[in-house]
């Protein structure tokens, strides 16, 4: 602080301007023993985070000048301190209130913050067809943190603990409501790494949880769709009643599949291995792996190709194929392995196959070879395999760096709805 700011820094406050010499002499008195004045005080002192010494000799005055004329005098002080008390203790006592009462409402917006993070997926809104119930959470209102109607509008200090400094409970509540209650659920503050957790919490909360598309980007995400759909009806129409196991409903897996395989390439993935079940399979085939359609609809005729005698007879929904898709630039090795009707089944051979390619890359990171695994709704939440493969993925020799898991939920399960099919809060 400059000389200028030392010489002001009373009278330019405005309730120190008042009684300079009682705050300057009270000064004086913290430096000296900082337990002779109230506390509230001396968080006050502490807080000017200056050189002690040089608003002391600032005080003071310069040394030339008579000490006579400059001493503060201290009887005005214990005036102050003794005949004023009511008065003085009154200023001081609303300064610590208001002190604690502010760090009281910082502590209980922190809380809030805290079981949004924790418990706000559970009210997330991720049923479109709107018949589950939610039902919302006490611990996620305000009232149940201690906060009354009158403080909605009152701003709080949060620190470093939201990306904002100040903001009232209207404001947070927003914040918190679209990040983690809107369309997109995040649960993962039971993660043990300190720094994968932040890692997700940066990425929900930078954005309000908000992915911001460009027009080109939206429009690649439309064609993408319309690929899917166009596929799907087409092959309703030309083979009436035929079984194909159709994505309808699930369309969205398409974009989603080449937005993760081109972010992949970007960050150095060479190759990519998908496990799925029969449904949207032939999709995927199309238009993800670039299968002809000539072969699909052959397929569908009963016709094969006597090049693949192993797989002559079987149905088309089991079948996998391999390509090599460039996006940006960056080619990536995509292949979908084959799958029987036994759906989760083809999880550790998926897995197994991620390991195996690692070891021939040397890829010792396990940054290269990434494996996708797909389920259906109910197959995950009914299926031991799912939970042997989680089970044993932090294992050293089973380890491949991470898998990608995508639930295509159609909210019925062969033909059973959710509510009787599984526990989970989730439709």
């Amino acid at each position: 602080m400059s000389t200028v700011k030392n010489n002001n820094i009373f009278e330019k406050t405005s309730f120190l301007g008042g009684n300079s010499s009682f705050i300057k002499e009270l000064y004086l008195k913290y430096l000296n023993n900082p337990k002779s004045i109230p506390q509230s005080w001396v968080e006050f002192f502490d807080g000017l985070d200056e050189d002690q010494e040089v608003i002391k000799k600032e005080i003071l005055g310069p040394s030339w000048v008579s000490r006579k004329n400059n001493n503060i005098k201290t009887n005005l002080l214990e005036k102050d301190l003794v005949e004023d008390k009511q008065e003085s203790i009154g200023d001081t006592s609303i300064l610590k209130d208001n002190y604690e009462k502010e760090k009281e409402q910082s502590v209980k917006a922190i809380a809030m913050i805290r079981a949004y993070r924790i418990r706000g997926h559970l009210i997330a809104n991720l049923d479109p067809l709107e018949m589950m119930e939610r039902k919302y959470l006490d611990e996620l209102h305000p009232a149940d943190h201690g906060f009354k109607k009158e403080d909605y509008n009152k701003k709080i200090y949060l620190g470093e603990y939201m990306d904002r400094n100040y903001a009232t409970v209207n404001e947070i509540i927003s914040f918190l409501k679209k990040t983690y209650c809107s369309t997109i659920g995040a649960e993962y503050m039971h993660i043990a790494d300190p720094t994968e957790k932040t890692w997700f919490r940066v990425r929900m909360e930078k954005e309000e949880n908000q992915i911001k598309f460009t027009s080109n980007g939206k429009k690649a995400i439309l064609n993408k769709l319309i690929q899917a759909e166009g596929f799907e009806k087409f092959l309703a129409i030309k083979f009436v009643g035929t079984k194909r196991f159709g994505i309808d409903g699930g369309e969205a897996l398409i974009p989603a599949l080449e937005q993760i395989i081109k972010c992949g390439g970007q960050l150095g993935v060479k190759e990519v291995k998908i496990g799925m079940p029969h449904r949207g399979r032939l999709n995927v085939l199309a238009n993800l792996l670039q299968k002809s359609y000539k072969r699909i609809f052959n397929e569908f005729a009963g016709e094969f190709d006597s090049s693949s005698a192993d797989s002559a007879g079987d149905v088309k929904y089991h079948l996998g194929a391999s390509s090599d898709r460039e996006f940006d630039g960056n080619l990536v090795h995509i292949s979908l392995t084959n799958n029987p009707s036994h759906l989760e089944a083809v999880n550790p051979v998926v897995l197994g196959q991620t390991r195996a390619k690692q070891f021939f890359h040397k890829d010792k990171k396990r940054q290269q070879v990434v494996p996708i695994l797909i389920h259906g709704d109910a197959a995950f939440a009914g299926q031991g395999v799912v939970a042997e493969c989680f089970a044993m993925s932090g294992l050293p020799g089973h380890n491949t760096g991470g898998t990608i898991h995508i639930i295509v939920n159609n909210q019925i399960g062969f033909t059973t709805n959710p509510r009787f099919a599984r526990s989970s809060p989730y439709p």
